[in-house]
């Protein structure tokens, strides 16, 4: 097992929450309300990637850490939206989610195919 922070998604994850943690010009009600919501929700994402690299049962909190990444990709429309960060800005952080989301995906995948294939045995 590899230790979390050499797993792939858990840098990916990572570099997203620098990116939050860059952001500047945010009004200031959106960057105490919104933005700081975004990180926690980043946050939890990592912790999950921990706590599943730490278990044999990995679905579950892999599924845990997909539905929080959807809350994000929700609060980086947002921030578009209310023109906190730039359509260019908001294109990159949406391949990110994106490369992120799919990373997850993959793993759970494979943690079920391995399940289905043990318990076949």
């Amino acid at each position: 097992m590899a230790t979390y922070d050499n797993l792939r998604v858990y840098k990916a994850v990572y570099d997203l929450m620098m990116e939050v943690f860059r952001f500047g010009n945010v009004q200031r009600d959106i960057k105490f309300t919104l933005v700081e919501d975004l990180k926690k929700e980043i946050i939890k994402i990592i912790v999950l990637i921990y706590r599943a690299n730490a278990t044999t049962e990995k679905s579950e909190i892999i599924g845990e850490a997909r539905e929080n990444m959807v809350v994000v990709k929700l609060y980086i429309r947002m921030l578009c939206d209310l023109k906190q960060i730039s359509p260019k800005r908001f294109g990159a952080l949406s391949e990110q989610t994106e490369s992120i989301s799919k990373q997850l995906s993959a793993w759970q995948k494979y943690n079920s195919n391995s399940s289905s294939a043990s318990q076949n045995d």
